[in-house]
C-alpha cells in the first residue's frame, strides 16, 4: 500500500469515527463502534482493533476534539461508551462586516483572470448560500488582477496542488535550454513575475524558476503525493537569492587576464588590443557596478550612463573613505 493511500484511509477512518460519535444521541460502546465502521470491522483481531481505536482516540484528542467517556451500566463499570458533544465542535455562525465582505469580493475579482478563478467564484457562491450578502459593486473602483498569462501556470499549479513531480524545458538568462526535473514547492508572484520554487532533483538543491522561461509543455513525472513540501520553506528566501533581472546590455572594458566574473556573463567579447578586451553583458543595476568597481583600474565602464555614473560614485566614495582614514 502506498503512503498516500494509507494516509487517505486513515483520514477517512477518523472522519467516519467523528461523524459516528457526533451523531449518536447517547454514548456508544466500543463493540458497536467496531460493528458500525467498516475500517474497524475489517481488523484481523480484537487486539488489532483495540490498538487502532486507541490510537485514533488519542489523535482526535490531540486535534482538540473532545471525546467523552461514560459508564454504560453502573453494575459493570468496565463497559464504557463514547460520544462527541456536537456543541463542543460546532463553530458559531460566521458573520462579516461590510468592509470584510468587500475584501472577499475584491480577492475573488483579483483571481478572475487566473486558472483558479473557478475556485474563487465557488467560494463566493457558498457564502451567498449561507446568507452572506456580497455586493461586488463595492469594489468596482479597484481592478486588481492576478495575471497568469504564462502558458505553464495552470500545469504547474495543478502539479503543485497534487504534490506531483514535473519536468520541463527551461531557458536560462544566457539563452541555454536545459531539461529540469523538480518537485514543486510554491508559486509566488515576485516583482510582477511568476516564479516556481522547487527542489531540483538533478542538482539536489532548492531552485527558483521564472514561469515565462518555460519552453513547451510541462510533463508530470511520478506519482501524486510522492513528496512533501518542507514545513520551513519560505519562497521569498529562494527568490531573494535569485540574480536580479537584467535591465539591458552593459559594455565594459577589462584588462587581459582580469575580470573572470564579468567574462563568464559576456554575451560578446571583442579583443581591442594587446591590453584590453571589450565585453557586452547583461546589465544588472548594483550587481554589475559592484563587479566593475571590484576590479579597480583593471576595468572601465563604457555604457549605459547609469553604470558609468554608479561606478564613478562608488570609486569616489572609496577615495573619500581612504582620505578620511588618513586624516
Amino acid at each position: 500500500m502506498s503512503p498516500a493511500s494509507a494516509s487517505a484511509e486513515k483520514t477517512e477512518r477518523l472522519l467516519n469515527l467523528i461523524l459516528a460519535l457526533k451523531s449518536a444521541r447517547r454514548p456508544v460502546s466500543k463493540q458497536r463502534i467496531r460493528e458500525a465502521l467498516p475500517a474497524y470491522a475489517a481488523a484481523t483481531s480484537d487486539e488489532a482493533f483495540d490498538r487502532m481505536f486507541e490510537r485514533d482516540k488519542d489523535e482526535l484528542r490531540e486535534m482538540g476534539i473532545p471525546i467523552t467517556t461514560t459508564v454504560l451500566d453502573v453494575l459493570f463499570d468496565d463497559e464504557v461508551g463514547y460520544r462527541i458533544d456536537p456543541s463542543e465542535t460546532t463553530l458559531p455562525a460566521i458573520s462579516f462586516e461590510p468592509d470584510e465582505v468587500a475584501a472577499l469580493a475584491l480577492a475573488a475579482r483579483a483571481w478572475s483572470t487566473a486558472s483558479i478563478s473557478g475556485a474563487a467564484s465557488a467560494g463566493l457562491r457558498k457564502l451567498r448560500l449561507s446568507g452572506v450578502e456580497i455586493d461586488e459593486s463595492v469594489a468596482a473602483g479597484a481592478e486588481p488582477r492576478i495575471r497568469t498569462r504564462e502558458p505553464a501556470f495552470e500545469a504547474v499549479h495543478a502539479a503543485l496542488s497534487a504534490l506531483q513531480p514535473i519536468a520541463f524545458d527551461y531557458r536560462k538568462n544566457d539563452g541555454e535550454l536545459s531539461t529540469r526535473h523538480v518537485q514543486p514547492w510554491a508559486l509566488k508572484n515576485w516583482h510582477g513575475r511568476w516564479y516556481l520554487t522547487a527542489f531540483d532533483v538533478d542538482r539536489g538543491d532548492e531552485r527558483a524558476f521564472r514561469l515565462s522561461r518555460f519552453e513547451g509543455p510541462v510533463r508530470r513525472k511520478g506519482r501524486a503525493g510522492s513528496y512533501a513540501v518542507p514545513a520551513d520553506h519560505v519562497p521569498e528566501v529562494a527568490l531573494e537569492a535569485q540574480p536580479p533581472e537584467p535591465e539591458g546590455t552593459a559594455v565594459v572594458r577589462v584588462r587581459h587576464g582580469r575580470g573572470h566574473t564579468l567574462r563568464r556573463q559576456a554575451l560578446r567579447t571583442t579583443e581591442l588590443d594587446e591590453r584590453w578586451a571589450q565585453l557586452e553583458l547583461p546589465y544588472r543595476r548594483d550587481t554589475t557596478e559592484r563587479d566593475v568597481v571590484a576590479l579597480g583600474t583593471h576595468a572601465v565602464a563604457v555604457s549605459p550612463p547609469e553604470l558609468v555614473d554608479g561606478v564613478r560614485a562608488a570609486l569616489r566614495a572609496v577615495v573619500a573613505a581612504h582620505e578620511e582614514g588618513l586624516s
